[in-house]
């Protein structure tokens, strides 16, 4: 005999009408990872379909991606030299800042997002300048930094500003650089909960971005702690964030309907390399069906309370999108 739910169930029609979460590429950006030279596109081993590009194949890489509907990228610079502060992060000739404006020139359409940080720019792969004594990143130091980078970020032509380094006050301290130099109108998605994870072993790969001793377990956060990544994202919404972030998205499944649940902002996910490289290692061993599971995997994202999905997917699952449609 049958029952509601079952009932519910057995028309392919009314299953559609019933389905309660749903994914479109508006949810996406697709992240880029942005070298110097012309014509460079090579793949990462460890990320099967992410490459590292130059600016004019990045360029090309945004016709493809507006063909597919998506319409939003997040950009890492990998600059030519690395030093101890980072200083590539702060010109407004470093790779970054060309790939921005040059970006925007060929694509005014696009919504440009920076990743800002310095672990790809320094050559002891921290995320700002070291403290000699402790050993560690120097907060306050770090923070006039990013207020530095994110002005000549704006001034290059980004959309939005996506501070990572889990900086103590790196909100406040942005907010006033881009509101001093004219740039008010600049929203900043804030890394505003991110974990000291296991899951970003392949992004150093492609970022050239590992650390040269040590961790970072001194600024980001202990992947045991619940309460606090509810107040970390908390204090960046009071702090001015325009969005926040939880990141990684698959194991924090939790964290990411805690945080909706504490905030009415926009709430984005990063799903991060380790889980993407999972699920391609996966496919090539013949154990998963790779599109379904990819599928289902957003569609969590979403369910547990994510806007916005920041995924290396997004091109494949874009496809699946249309061919639906």
């Amino acid at each position: 005999m049958f029952k509601r739910f079952r009932r519910n169930r057995l028309n392919p029609v009314l299953r559609d009408l019933l389905q309660e979460t749903h994914l479109s590429v508006n949810d996406f950006i697709y992240p880029l990872f942005i070298k110097s030279g012309n014509g460079l596109k090579k793949e990462v081993d460890s990320m099967p379909g992410v490459y590292q590009m130059s600016i004019d194949v990045a360029i090309n890489e945004c016709n493809s991606l507006k063909e597919l509907g998506l319409k939003a990228i997040i950009l890492f610079g990998i600059p030519d030299i690395k030093d101890s502060v980072g200083s590539d992060a702060l010109c407004e000739h470093g790779i970054m800042a060309t790939a921005v404006k040059e970006i925007k020139e060929a694509h005014p359409d696009m919504l440009v997002i920076t990743d800002l940080c310095f672990c790809e720019y320094t050559d002891h792969g921290h995320c700002g300048v070291l403290d000699p004594v402790l050993e560690t990143v120097d907060n306050d130091i770090t923070l006039k930094n990013l207020a530095t980078q994110a002005v000549i970020h704006a001034k290059a032509g980004a959309d939005m500003i996506a501070p990572s380094g889990m900086m103590d006050g790196m909100i406040t301290a942005i907010r006033d650089g881009l509101d001093s130099a004219g740039f008010s109108h600049i929203p900043i998605m804030s890394y505003s909960t991110k974990f000291a994870s296991a899951y970003y072993g392949p992004f150093r790969d492609v970022a050239e971005s590992a650390p040269s001793f040590g961790d970072r377990r001194s600024y980001q956060m202990n992947p045991a702690n619940r309460r606090e990544a509810i107040a970390e994202s908390v204090e960046d919404e009071l702090e001015g964030a325009d969005i926040l972030m939880v990141k990684p998205a698959l194991a924090y499944m939790d964290i990411i309907r805690d945080v909706r649940e504490n905030s009415s902002l926009p709430l984005a996910v990063y799903n991060v390399s380790g889980e993407y490289s999972m699920l391609k290692m996966a496919a090539r061993a013949g154990v998963i069906d790779y599109d379904r599971v990819m599928m289902e995997t957003l569609l969590g994202f979403k369910r547990a309370g994510a806007d916005i999905i920041i995924t290396y997917h997004a091109k494949e699952a874009a496809k699946i999108l249309r061919e639906q449609h």
